[in-house]
């Protein structure tokens, strides 16, 4: 369906240094403007951050330093940007949580404005999950073609989670899949525990609750923090009392019981 537009629309998305609107910077900017009779107009940049890009990051959108070294920095293309965008509406993909607030943050950092006064903001994934939401409710239906009628009764949810995953095993079946992070395509959806176990796992947690877990090398690294990355062993090595910490502090007894055998072993 043509977009029915009274004054153009940007569609625009950065790949960027992080995801910390305070301090990230962008790497890539990719706009495509839309106007009012349907015309379209494309402008993509690498742009130099002036900071190193973390490896993990580059990972994931392939953009390494040594790709914008020799590029311009946000403050030389900012007016160029500005000019694109003009008195356009913007839209995205999760934009209005991070590519909205890290676009005015470096425009903020060179002493420019985007004005907002009259610009209307459209980010696709909020109309996405408000219009197919990721729930069991919204599952069943997907998988099973079924209503489910006894929503949030206990043994309704957990007949209908049974009947959701056997419709999945059915519906991806020898279906592929690509790692973001490394690219490898493969066929995860097998019917087999271990393989569904590993899947389904957004990390390999050593504590349920996701505070610990194992990095590349099978060793135990702190999940969050300002240790975050840093395997328990040197942080305990080096800083006992945050060991001491965490023990008096509000983490789940289970976190507690991980990080002792931790601690016991070493010593």
């Amino acid at each position: 369906m043509k977009l029915n537009l009274e004054r153009p629309l940007v569609f625009f998305d950065l790949e960027t240094t992080g995801l910390n609107i305070g301090k990230d910077k962008i790497v890539e900017l990719s706009m495509l403007k839309v106007n009012e009779n349907g015309d379209e107009e494309v402008k993509t940049m690498l742009i130099n951050p002036g900071i190193h890009i973390p490896r993990e990051c580059s990972e994931v959108h392939g953009i390494w330093d040594a790709d914008v070294k020799d590029k311009p920095k946000f403050e030389d293309v900012a007016d160029e940007v500005l000019a694109f965008i003009g008195d356009a509406d913007l839209a995205g993909f999760n934009s209005n949580k991070f590519d909205v607030p890290l676009l005015v943050e470096e425009f903020l950092r060179c002493g420019r404005r985007l004005d907002f006064r009259d610009r209307r903001l459209i980010d696709v994934q909020n109309i996405f999950h408000k219009m197919e939401p990721r729930n069991l409710v919204a599952a069943y239906k997907l998988y099973c073609g079924k209503n489910l009628d006894d929503a949030h009764q206990a043994e309704a949810d957990t007949r209908a989670t049974y009947e959701v995953l056997k419709a999945q095993l059915d519906k991806y079946q020898n279906a592929e899949y690509q790692d973001r992070k490394t690219g490898k395509v493969s066929c995860p959806i097998q019917n087999d525990v271990k393989a569904l176990s590993n899947f389904s796992s957004e990390s390999r947690s050593v504590d349920f609750a996701g505070h610990i877990v194992f990095n590349e090398n099978d060793e135990e690294v702190f999940n969050f923090g300002k240790h975050k990355g840093r395997t328990v062993e040197q942080v305990f090595r080096y800083e006992p009392q945050y060991y001491d910490w965490m023990m008096k502090a509000d983490f789940p007894l289970y976190t507690k019981e991980v990080i002792t055998r931790i601690k016991e072993r070493m010593f």
